[in-house]
């Protein structure tokens, strides 16, 4: 007697059908990755195109090979701070060595385009137009000139490069089409040319009209151009990513280029950048600081009082100091926005009301500044209370009694027990807060947009920015946007905050061994 056992397909080679689909899936997934890198390459972000090839290799081999399997589970993370972290801090790095900005946005041969693409429009030669349909797909272009006109022979308009003669009629067309149905054909009439009886060629020179067009720059051996209305000729000055004119003189557009540390050169050394930014590095590092220092003064107090065992409805208390930080943050700015209002604003018209004053908030820089910081406490205390009244039930009871049985005052026994004890594990959190506070931009851009301006400054700059807050409207508020120079300063802002950061390991570093001694 013989068994017979049926093998399921793919068995023999120790592949089943699922394993198959999972390789086809990660094959997939590897292909669209990689697809997705090579059209980023081809607008012109090659740095990011490298990203997301490294991001598809080491998909393919972690997902696509079992001796890889170990780090199935730190890819997706890793991935994530690889797109989402790192590459951002080193693209904007990369750009702080460019000249990038609103002028030199292009690529090299997409700006030459743009150049060579100008045109010298002879005012003199303008005609109006108007668009004679004759039915079965065929037009005729009609130019009116007084009781008469031109009227070119009959052409498709379907994009062709065409050159049409326009010969004299004693009478204008019947009918002709109203503009508004003219306008589709604007890109077909772009490439139409009309021959004059005197030898003039017009073409398209905008929606309602036709003239004699040259064009402005000729492109010459090389890569150099000829202005044809002076007769000057251009080359590209791959330095500055501008074609010069023989006075010194730059052509925009520009394209982006590496300028080196020119940009840095230029933080330190131009007075219209370096005397307003040293400014507010000055007013970052009292804003930062005095936000924490009254931040957890504050919080501490309130968080010390909440803890007084003879406070009645200590629980109504808690929740009403707790709700500042339940509301979002920028519904609280822009309600203290209208509160400071100098106008109308509620704050103003107590002021008045009481003292006979009217502070100019959001006009004079004090008071600006000091009004930013009383929103900043407002919104910061509750976090502070929230750990001090944690830190605070950590402070062990009998030695406050003992303080207290040998004669000491309650400020004294704060300042020589309390505070000691609860001020090592808070210094990593206010190096935190320090940290956050130095880049708070969302405070600065929705109290005051960084107003009011400081004078006699060539780049935007106001009393009330801090670094992060200039560095962005720089970038995406000025005309000019100076990514570039906005890369430069994120760089040095990097630089500080990296080592906020790096106090911020050492303190809590201590702090933990200092715990584990005691």
């Amino acid at each position: 007697m013989s068994l017979t056992q049926t093998v399921p397909a793919g068995a023999a080679s120790g592949i089943s059908p699922l394993g198959i689909l999972a390789k086809a899936s990660v094959l997939l997934v590897t292909a669209i990755v990689l697809y997705a890198a090579w059209s980023v390459y081809l607008i012109g972000q090659p740095l990011f195109g490298l990203f997301l090839v490294i991001v598809a290799l080491f998909f393919f081999f972690i997902y696509g090979f079992r001796r890889y399997y170990f780090a199935r589970f730190i890819y997706p993370g890793a991935a994530a701070v690889l797109l989402f972290i790192a590459f951002p801090i080193i693209y904007t790095i990369y750009l702080g060595f460019t000249n990038y900005s609103s002028q030199n946005l292009l690529s090299y041969e997409r700006a030459k385009e743009v150049i060579l693409s100008g045109q010298i429009i002879d005012q003199a030669s303008k005609r109006p137009f108007a668009l004679v349909d004759e039915g079965g797909g065929s037009y005729r272009i009609f130019l009116p000139e007084g009781e008469a006109g031109y009227l070119t022979g009959p052409l498709a308009l379907d994009g062709s490069s065409v050159t049409l003669t326009a010969e004299p009629v004693d009478t204008p067309p019947a009918e002709t089409m109203a503009m508004r149905d003219a306008i589709k054909f604007r890109e077909a009439l772009g490439v139409v040319g009309i021959a004059m009886p005197d030898g003039t060629e017009l073409k398209s020179a905008g929606l309602r009209e036709f003239a004699s067009v040259e064009p402005e720059y000729t492109l010459l051996d090389g890569d150099r151009m000829r202005d044809n209305a002076t007769g000057d000729i251009l080359g590209p000055d791959q330095s500055q990513g501008y074609y010069v004119k023989p006075d010194g003189t730059l052509l925009p557009p520009g394209w982006r280029v590496n300028i080196g540390w020119a940009n840095f050169n230029r933080i330190f050394t131009s007075a219209g950048i370096r005397a307003p930014m040293l400014g507010i590095f000055i007013w970052t590092v009292i804003f930062a600081a005095g936000s924490v220092g009254l931040t957890f003064a504050l919080g501490l107090v309130l968080a010390s009082i909440l803890q007084w065992e003879h406070l009645r409805f200590k629980a109504i208390y808690r929740v009403l100091l707790i709700l500042p930080y339940a509301v979002p943050a920028f519904i609280s700015i822009l309600v203290f926005r209208g509160l400071f209002n100098q106008n109308f604003g509620e704050i103003n018209l107590i002021l008045e009301t009481l003292f006979g004053i009217r502070p100019e908030w959001f006009t004079n820089g004090f008071l600006a500044r000091t009004m930013i910081l009383i929103v900043n406490v407002w919104l910061g205390y509750p976090y502070m209370m929230l750990l001090a009244m944690g830190f605070l039930q950590a402070v062990p009871v009998e030695q406050k009694k003992a303080a207290v049985l040998e004669g000491a005052s309650a400020f004294r026994v704060f300042f020589t027990i309390t505070l000691p004890q609860i001020l090592p594990p808070f210094l990593p959190l206010l190096l935190a807060s320090f940290a956050f506070n130095f880049n708070n931009i969302v405070l600065i851009l929705l109290l005051t947009q960084g107003g009011p301006d400081i004078p006699g400054t060539i780049i935007p700059a106001g009393q009330t920015d801090i670094l992060g807050s200039f560095t962005f409207r720089m970038a995406f508020q000025d005309s000019a946007q100076q990514f570039g120079l906005a890369g430069a300063i994120t760089l040095i802002i990097f630089l500080i905050v990296t080592i906020i950061a790096y106090a911020n390991f050492v303190a809590m570093r201590r702090a933990a061994n200092k715990g584990a001694s005691q």
